[in-house]
């Protein structure tokens, strides 16, 4: 009995030891993630008056006179700042959206794959909304998606796939220099629109990505570009399933 009760006890140690090391392998590896850039993200601030920062979200308000009452929910990409996308999302506000972006917990949408629930009722004003991602933040979308594709009006993904066949409107869109992206599983993607000099990093503005291809437009170029595509893909310029 003794020596059973001593085999339990060093099988419970271990596993303990092994659930801590685990635990603190985790933290360290969520202490390493691409930081927003303070300077560009301070001059959008500056820039733009209609930003609101409430629990977990980044609200980016069209101007009175150009709201088109339609949001967008954006999921960041995998261990980037959810600050990093602010930019891109100030672009696509003045365009008349108003842009909801999510904080993931650890900065991986995996952890709130279902993020968008909790946003609906709280913008009673807006009439339609859409549902974007960056890298993994997309591909979490397009996993909400798949069960609640009646809440949204269409999937948006930025150097993203989808992980499956949702009956929703989608488009995919990615640079031609991106080294990052499985393009290989955009197969069954219909719409997919490719930015010619563009590469994985500049949807969001936090640096360079290790493994990425080196970008021949500007970051503020590729954006852009970015900003024209959803707003032709919202406008109904692309082919609907």
């Amino acid at each position: 009995m003794g020596k059973k009760h001593s085999i339990l006890k060093k099988l419970l140690l271990s596993l303990i030891t092994i659930i801590t090391l685990i635990i603190v392998s985790f933290y360290f590896y969520t202490l390493k993630y691409y930081r927003a850039d303070k300077t560009d993200i301070e001059k959008v601030y500056i820039e733009h008056q209609n930003i609101e920062n409430r629990d977990n979200l980044t609200i980016i308000y069209p101007s009175d006179n150009n709201n088109k009452k339609i949001g967008l929910i954006f999921y960041p990409g995998g261990k980037v700042e959810d600050k990093a996308y602010i930019p891109l999302l100030s672009k696509l506000s003045d365009k008349g959206i108003t842009c909801v972006l999510v904080k993931m917990p650890f900065n991986l949408a995996v952890f709130n794959i279902s993020a968008a629930n909790n946003i609906y009722d709280k913008f009673p004003e807006i009439k339609s909304w859409y549902l974007s991602g960056h890298s993994l933040g997309g591909a979490m979308a397009s996993s909400y998606a798949e069960k609640n594709f009646n809440k949204i009006n269409g999937l948006i993904l930025l150097a993203s796939y989808p992980l499956n066949e949702a009956p929703i409107n989608t488009i995919s869109i990615y640079g031609s220099n991106d080294k990052v992206l499985d393009q290989t599983k955009l197969n069954n993607v219909d719409n997919k629109v490719i930015l010619n000099g563009g590469n994985h990093a500049y949807f969001g503005n936090y640096g360079e990505q290790k493994g990425d291809g080196t970008a021949t437009i500007s970051r503020e170029e590729q954006q852009t570009l970015t900003v024209d595509t959803i707003i032709d893909f919202i406008s109904n310029k692309y082919i609907t399933k």
